[in-house]
C-alpha cells in the first residue's frame, strides 16, 4: 500500500515534503493510478474525454490546422502526455482527421495497469516503427531510421515522450494538476513547509518546518501580500514538464488544458481546501494525507509559475475556435428532424448537443484554461 511505503520512508529519511509525499499517493507500485485510478465513469471523475466523442472531434479539429500551419509534415507527431485508458485518442482517431495519413499518435503514460488498456482498443505499432528510430532516440540503422509517408494513422505507447525532437503537438489534458507541487504556509515570522510525518496510530499528518531561505524569498515574492495562515503552492514539476514538452518539439506546439489561476497570490486568500483537493468515486475525498493512494490529489495550476503561455483562453472559448458551433448546429438541426422518429441518429445528435452544453458550461469545464506554447517564443519565469 502507499501509506505503508509513504510511512516506510519517513521512518527512513525523516519528515518529507509535500511533493513526495503526492508523489508516493499517486504514482507509486501501491499508487493510486497503479491501482487503476482515475478518469472514467466507472472510476473516480469525469474528464472532458469522457463526457463523449465531441471534445475529441474538436481537438482533432484544433490538430489539422497546426499540422496546416506546419506545413503539413509526414510524420506529423501528436504525443498525448497523461493519456491514461486512452479515451481521448480514439475519439480523436475516430473523428477521421485530414491530417490521418500522416499521423502519428503517441500515447504517453506513466501507469502501467492504464497502458494495459491501450492496446484492448487500439492497434498498436512498436515505437521505434512510428518514429523511425530507437525507443531510446538512436538511429539502429539507416533503414530503422527512415519513414514511410502516407502509412498513418499509426499508435504507440510509451512511459516518456520520445527522445528526439520531432514535429507535432504535445497535449495534456489534466495533466499539470496531478503534477507533485510544495506547500507553504504563511507565518508571523516568516514561510514555513509543509512536510508530511508519521503520527499516532500509524496515521500521517502535516508537520510545518521553517522553510529554507531561497523558499521563503520565493514565496514572499510571488506572493508578498499573503494572510498568516495563507497557504500556496510551489508547482516545480508543472514548469519543468512545460519546459521539457517544448524543449522536445522542433516546431510545432504545447497545448495544455486544467483549472488554472493567473496568480499564485491569489490562493494565499483562499481556503486551501478550495485549490488543493481530492477526488475518489466520483466525489470528493478526505484530506491530502489521509487514505494515501485510495484518491487522487489535483491542484489548481498557477500560471506564474510556468512559462508565459504563447496563448490562454478558457476552455469554452477554445471550442469554439476548434469548430464546435457548426458541429452542434449540425447536430441540432438532426435532432429536430428526427426526434419524432427516435432512432439512432436523433439520439446521437441529441447526445452531442449535451455533450456541448457540459464541455462549455461556464461553471464546469467550460470554465478551465487551455494554455498554448509555440515553439520558438517560450518566456521563462524564476524558480
Amino acid at each position: 500500500m502507499a501509506s505503508r511505503l509513504l510511512s516506510d520512508l519517513i521512518i527512513r529519511n525523516g519528515p518529507v515534503p509535500f511533493s513526495v509525499a503526492m508523489d508516493v499517493a499517486l504514482y507509486s507500485s501501491g499508487g493510486f493510478y497503479a491501482a487503476g485510478g482515475g478518469a472514467g465513469r466507472r472510476r473516480d471523475f469525469i474528464t472532458s474525454p469522457e463526457v463523449g466523442a465531441l471534445f475529441g472531434a474538436l481537438l482533432a479539429n484544433a490538430l489539422d490546422s497546426r499540422w496546416e500551419v506546419l506545413g503539413c509534415p509526414d510524420p506529423f507527431i501528436v504525443a498525448e502526455v497523461g493519456a491514461g485508458s486512452g479515451m481521448l485518442a480514439r475519439t480523436v482517431l475516430a473523428a477521421a482527421p485530414r491530417c490521418r495519413q500522416a499521423l502519428r499518435y503517441v500515447m504517453v503514460e506513466r501507469s502501467e495497469s492504464m497502458r494495459a488498456l491501450h492496446s484492448q482498443y487500439l492497434s498498436l505499432t512498436a515505437a521505434d516503427e512510428l518514429l523511425g528510430r530507437s525507443t531510446e532516440g538512436r538511429r539502429s540503422s539507416e533503414e530503422d531510421a527512415q519513414i514511410i509517408p502516407g502509412q498513418g494513422p499509426l499508435v504507440a505507447s510509451m512511459t516518456a515522450l520520445p527522445a528526439q525532437r520531432f514535429r507535432g503537438v504535445i497535449v495534456a489534458n489534466e495533466l499539470l494538476d496531478n503534477l507533485a507541487f510544495d506547500l507553504l504556509e504563511r507565518r508571523v515570522d516568516g514561510w514555513a513547509e509543509v512536510r508530511v510525518t508519521n503520527g499516532a496510530y500509524g496515521a500521517l499528518q502535516e508537520l510545518l518546518v521553517a522553510a529554507a531561505p531561497e523558499l521563503d524569498a520565493w514565496a514572499m515574492a510571488i506572493a508578498p501580500d499573503a494572510p498568516i495562515g495563507g497557504r500556496i503552492p510551489r508547482q516545480v514539476q508543472a514548469r519543468e514538464w512545460v519546459h521539457a514538452a517544448c524543449s522536445a518539439l522542433q516546431a510545432g506546439s504545447v497545448v495544455a488544458v486544467d483549472y488554472a489561476v493567473k496568480e499564485t497570490a491569489s490562493l494565499a486568500h483562499r481556503d486551501p481546501a478550495e485549490w488543493l483537493r481530492t477526488y475518489r468515486a466520483h466525489g470528493r475525498g478526505r484530506h491530502p494525507v489521509e487514505d494515501v493512494g485510495l484518491q487522487d490529489i489535483t491542484v489548481e495550476v498557477a500560471i506564474d509559475q510556468l512559462p508565459k503561455p504563447t496563448h490562454i483562453s478558457t476552455q469554452a472559448d477554445a471550442l469554439v475556435r476548434w469548430g464546435i458551433a457548426p458541429l452542434v448546429a449540425q447536430a441540432r438541426s438532426t435532432w429536430h428532424e428526427r426526434a419524432s422518429i427516435g432512432d439512432l441518429a436523433a439520439l446521437q445528435a441529441r447526445s452531442r448537443v449535451q455533450e456541448a452544453e457540459a464541455l462549455t458550461d461556464p461553471t464546469g469545464l467550460g470554465s478551465f484554461t487551455v494554455m498554448e506554447w509555440d515553439v520558438g517564443r517560450i518566456a521563462s519565469v524564476q524558480p
